[in-house]
């Protein structure tokens, strides 16, 4: 029994740091590259590579679950879009990982408004010690946030709204054919977006493709596979507790990758707001 979790948890944690790649790989291709572009292609690229894995479960499902799943990918197709436009306008990438890394903290207040389950003791604990990092990490520079800020916060918001929902219809449909149909809507989102804004024109140059084949192979498609294997065999609170390393690697890849600098009480900030995570789930399984 210990081998299949202690598997689990590598996986788990391995897909933490593909998470964490992909927000270096989508920065650098957003600047060359339209963001509703790179979306539609990442997506609806990654959803194919996934089909041959799961497509005779598609076939069988009904098309109130299809309705379903469908739905769910599109909420995450609006979170996806927010989030792709705070990147595109954000000067570092960490803060912006602590500020969707919330979206567990946001999850129960969404599921109260939505269905009247009443968050429990831990969530009441953990939000105060959210909201001071989150004053931490976005009032660096006085009383004034940064608009990316306010992107990341939306995005997150809009995940936890995924969270709720994706959470109802997993307990009827296969989650690797469940993730497959979410990131194709995604993928069909972007296209959408396409057709209503005007794009702007760009060139395809060798460092485009390779950090759209790591978004895409890597930080996508792997990542979800390891994500999904990994949850299977690992208790939810010890999941969840690996899941919110994503951030922490984020932090140091765009220190040394990007060179990004982060200001001391942004640091703090986003500790305090792992700190509230941690607290949140440890509590929580209580």
């Amino acid at each position: 029994m210990k081998k299949p979790a202690l598997r689990g948890e590598i996986l788990l944690l391995l897909a933490t740091l593909l998470a964490a790649v992909g927000w270096i790989a989508s920065k650098q291709i957003i600047l060359e590259v339209p963001g509703e572009t790179f979306i539609t292609a990442r997506f609806l690229l990654a959803s194919l590579i996934l089909l041959p894995f799961c497509y005779q479960r598609i076939l069988t499902l009904t098309l109130k679950q299809i309705s379903s799943v469908c739905a769910v990918g599109l909420i995450l197709a609006a979170s996806v879009q927010v989030w792709v436009h705070a990147v595109f306008i954000s000067n570092t990438l960490a803060e912006g990982a602590f500020i969707m890394s919330l979206a567990m903290i946001i999850a129960p207040i969404t599921s109260w408004i939505l269905f009247q389950i009443k968050p429990n003791r831990a969530f009441w604990i953990a939000l105060p010690i959210a909201i001071s990092g989150m004053t931490l990490l976005t009032l660096a520079n006085g009383w004034q946030v940064d608009p990316s800020q306010w992107y990341f916060l939306l995005a997150s918001a809009l995940l936890s709204l995924h969270f709720v929902f994706n959470k109802k219809i997993l307990t009827s449909i296969n989650p690797l054919t469940s993730i497959c149909l979410q990131l194709f809507m995604v993928g069909i989102g972007g296209a959408f977006s396409i057709l209503l804004t005007s794009q702007e024109t760009f060139e395809i140059n060798r460092d485009i493709i390779f950090w759209f084949a790591i978004s895409t192979v890597i930080a996508t498609v792997l990542r979800y596979l390891m994500q999904t294997i990994g949850q299977f065999s690992v208790k939810i609170e010890t999941a969840s507790l690996i899941m919110i390393l994503e951030p922490i690697w984020t932090l140091i890849l765009s220190m040394s990758v990007l060179g990004e600098v982060i200001e001391t009480q942004k640091l703090i900030g986003g500790g305090i707001i792992f700190l509230s995570l941690f607290v949140y789930i440890k509590l929580s399984k209580r």
